[in-house]
This record gives structure tokens, C-alpha cells and sequence, in this order.
């Protein structure tokens, strides 16, 4: 798959931050490959980039439309179809990351033949998978689990990755979701992979490397949350990581839609983590704590990631705010 750049991040009438989460990733990440947004009526969050319609950014190069948003089920509404014929009729190739596949609606699919474009459906593995095996393997892995979903591990990871390479390691950003997928270009959808084979293709993700190799894995849900701790648990065993590091975000009151659940500790969270990744890597640490402290002042933010700092001695720090060196210089000490 090679998704063709520049991008127009298309995140219709979004009114939750966490909703644009695949177009953000893009804007905040891989600005140089984006054009702009496109809102429509009722839109009340952005990415930050200038607003334009369909033709204009055809204008300025545009090739690909991304749906960048995402919604309760991952559900491609027909509301979204005028819309994506025009940016198919402009001559633009159309990537989504939801559920719902973009080839399973006949319209689009003609459309798409008719102006020689393509569909991507990046949430949909065609590849094969195995089941996992358990057996170790060369080179280190990290993998980011939170105490909740949307916490901010794929924002961990690629502040890990970004401050690894600053700092000359050899190291690679694995992709597990849409938004990680399109801004690395390549990853596995791990929640559309069949439940028998999560494990297995994490450690294809994953393969053998050079013992100095560090692979970044992106974390997925959480093993505390009731809908999503299936694909958690995979994820895990399959990586085999030889360091955690804990995603949490400040204020955060319950599970991402569950307004009926209690929120589970950070002590709670690594007690779980590191009980099921000893089922495959017994010598697993924890590198770092992270929290997205966005709720709160700069100032409060650093107080508080200073306060879980002290307590579990370990590194921590907002990625976005703080960046993750402190935690690569843990990880360069603990873990080689």
C-alpha cells in the first residue's frame, strides 16, 4: 500500500476532540504531507490547518481525501458519500480508517474505476496471519498500554521514536491503528485482526532484529477497559516487550464511554501490564510513565507528572508538552 500524498483531511461535523483523532495524528505528525482540513456545518474542533474545500485543495495538489474521523463503531455513514464522490470525481484517491469498508459501497467502488482512483480501507489487514508462538525473539521492543483508550500511546510512541532517533538509536515506529498506519505508511490494523491471530501478527509486526534494534510498538485500549481489553491483551503477548511504558490521561473519570465504570489507578495499570507481558517476556520493566495533561495548566501539568514521578520513581512527562527523553535516558540505563 502506498498512500499518495498530499492529504485534505476531511472531519465532516466532528464536535469531539478525541473523534479527529486520525486527522490530527496526520496534521501534528506529518504536516509537510497535509494541504488542509474540510469541515462541514456543525463542526467544532479542528486540526489546525487551513480550511478548504474539496476543489481548492485539488488546487493546491491534493491527492488523497482522508476520512478523518472516526465515530462510536466505526460506522461510514451515507451522509459522507456526496462527499467523497466529489473528491473521487476531482480525481482524488480516498484512504478510511473506519470500520466500515469504503469497497463494500457499490457507488463509491464505480466511481473510484470510472476516474481511475483508489479506495483504501487501512483498517482492513489483507494480509495472512499465524497464530502467535511465544518463541523469543532478536532485537527490543517497547510497547505503550494505558490506563484507558485514547490516552495518548500513539503520541507516546512516536515522541519515543522521534527522541530515540535525536539521540542515533536504531529504532522503528510499529503502527497497530488507522491514524499510526497513515502516518507511517505501513502497520497492521491489530482490532480488525481476528481474535485467534492478534498475537501472531504482532510478532510479524515485530520480526527479528539486531540486538541494538529498538522497535516502538503502538499500544492499543486497555486491559481495564470491558470492550477493548481483548485486543490489549494480544497486543502484549505478541510483542513480547522488553519495556512498558504507562499512558494516562489527567481528569479522566471513567472509561471512554462508559460512564458506569471506575477509572483504574496507574498502580492497578502496571500491576496488569506486567502480569500478562511476563507470559512472554518474563523480563519485562516498566520505562516511563506519560500523561496527556492538556486538562490543565503547563504549570499543574509538570507538578503532577513530577508528584507520579516521585512515587513510582520512574520518568514522567507529557509527551506533547515535555517530550520523552527522560524516558529514553531511563530506557538507554534499565534496559540494554
Amino acid at each position: 500500500m502506498q498512500i499518495t500524498a498530499p492529504y485534505l483531511l476531511f472531519i465532516g461535523d466532528a464536535t469531539d476532540e478525541l473523534s479527529i483523532k486520525m486527522a490530527r495524528g496526520a496534521a501534528d505528525w506529518r504536516p509537510e504531507l497535509c494541504v488542509g482540513e474540510m469541515q462541514v456545518t456543525g463542526c467544532k474542533v479542528s486540526t489546525g490547518l487551513p480550511q478548504m474545500t474539496i476543489v481548492e485543495a485539488v488546487e493546491q495538489g491534493a491527492k488523497t481525501f482522508v476520512l478523518g474521523f472516526a465515530n462510536s463503531g466505526g460506522v461510514l455513514e451515507e451522509r459522507w458519500h456526496p462527499y467523497i464522490l466529489e473528491a473521487i470525481s476531482c480525481g482524488m484517491n480516498v484512504v478510511s480508517g473506519l470500520h466500515d469498508k469504503l469497497a463494500a459501497v457499490p457507488e463509491l467502488v464505480e466511481a473510484a474505476k470510472s476516474y481511475g482512483v483508489q479506495l483504501w480501507d487501512i483498517r482492513h489487514p489483507t494480509a495472512e496471519f499465524k497464530t502467535g508462538t511465544g518463541v523469543p525473539r532478536q532485537g527490543k521492543r517497547l510497547l505503550t498500554v494505558g490506563t484507558d483508550c485514547s490516552v495518548g500511546k500513539m503520541y507516546t510512541s512516536l515522541s519515543l521514536e522521534r527522541a530515540m532517533k535525536e539521540q542515533d538509536m536504531d529504532v522503528d515506529f510499529r503502527a497497530t491503528g488507522q491514524c499510526g498506519i497513515l502516518i507511517a505508511g505501513q502497520g497492521v490494523a491489530i482490532d480488525c485482526v481476528i481474535a485467534d491471530f492478534i498475537a501472531g501478527a504482532a510478532e510479524q509486526l515485530s520480526p527479528d532484529n539486531n540486538n541494538e534494534h529498538w522497535d516502538i510498538v503502538e499500544g492499543q485500549g486497555s486491559l481495564s477497559h470491558p470492550a477493548f481489553a481483548g485486543v490489549s491483551m494480544g497486543l502484549l503477548h505478541g510483542s513480547q516487550p522488553d519495556a512498558l511504558v504507562i499512558c494516562h490521561a489527567l481528569n479522566r473519570e471513567h472509561m471512554r464511554g462508559l460512564p458506569h465504570t471506575n477509572f483504574p489507578s496507574l498502580k492497578e495499570t502496571i500491576a496488569l501490564n506486567l502480569q500478562a507481558a511476563r507470559l512472554t517476556n518474563p523480563n519485562v520493566k516498566i520505562a516511563g510513565i506519560t500523561v496527556n495533561t492538556s486538562s490543565v495548566s503547563v504549570e499543574e501539568g509538570k507538578a503532577y507528572c513530577e508528584k507520579i514521578s516521585q512515587e513510582f520513581s520512574l520518568p514522567c512527562v507529557d509527551p506533547v508538552r515535555d517530550g520523552c527523553n527522560d524516558i529514553v535516558a531511563f530506557l538507554k540505563q534499565e534496559c540494554n
